[in-house]
């Protein structure tokens, strides 16, 4: 039976980040992943964490100046140190949630730079952070990211993540591969999460195109996750999608799929 995880925040948007993590609990979410808790002290994450007793399944790096449109910094020349001070600022949420799966968004790249700088940069970065996190046991993670919600954003389909897994040449980084991002860029998901399988680290769901919950788009949702179940795939899921509603309504899709919490 699949596990799945809340992705805070995108999910239960009607109360404040800190709330959410109860607002899960109460919905019978046994795990929460999330994109970024850096807007937030450290001790206040980890006691909703735990007041709760939530499982923290993923979070990303930081990812740059978001406001100012930034997806990842770790594609990008001349902003190195900035990404190894990451590192270590991450570490510490990661720790303090014993969360043992880190996301690494690649970025944008900018127009002008060659792509195989971006590549290299990104490569160079992410040998980086597979070994620092690897001492601490906690798997690396690279995830595509289709082109309609970010034009631009380096690696876009599964075979470029793989391409990136190769080139780096660690056995502590691995695909994150997200149902909602791939159905967009190129489809065949049951076959391809079959072959990629021992390099999938973690898997995300939400309908497409309007990222919305299951059942409210072209995903076939109750096949695609009994295939990834018979396949043998035992890790957690993360519902990183925007209710169409309220949260709660809109998790009718689980027991309508088949599924529980």
């Amino acid at each position: 039976m699949p596990k799945f995880a809340a992705n805070i925040s995108l999910m239960f948007p009607e109360v404040p980040f800190l709330e959410r993590f109860a607002a899960a609990r109460s919905a019978g979410f046994k795990a929460v992943e999330f994109q970024f808790p850096y807007a937030f002290a450290v001790k206040d994450i980890a006691d909703r964490v735990k007041d709760n007793g939530l499982e923290v399944i993923l979070f990303n790096l930081p990812p740059g100046d978001f406001d100012k449109g930034e997806r990842g910094i770790a594609c990008l020349p001349g902003r190195e140190d900035e990404f190894r001070s990451g590192i270590g600022r991450m570490l510490e949420y990661a720790k303090a949630v014993n969360c043992r799966k880190i996301n690494c968004l690649s970025g944008i790249k900018p127009q002008g730079l060659d792509r195989e700088a971006a590549l290299g940069t990104l490569a160079s970065n992410l040998a980086i952070a597979a070994d620092a996190l690897g001492k601490e046991g906690v798997q690396l993670l690279v995830e595509p990211i289709n082109v309609v919600d970010i034009p631009g954003f380096l690696l876009n389909r599964s075979s470029d993540g793989i391409a990136m897994l190769d080139r780096v040449g660690s056995s502590n980084i691995w695909l994150q591969y997200d149902v909602y991002h791939m159905q967009r860029m190129e489809g065949e998901i049951s076959a391809t999460v079959q072959r990629l399988l021992p390099r999938i680290g973690h898997i995300q769901i939400a309908d497409a195109p309007q990222r919305f919950e299951p059942g409210t788009g072209e995903v076939n949702y109750r096949h695609v996750l009994n295939h990834i179940d018979a396949i043998g795939y035992t890790g957690w899921i993360g519902c990183e999608y925007k209710p169409r509603t309220t949260t709660v309504e809109g998790l009718r899709w689980i027991a309508d799929h088949g599924f529980s919490l």
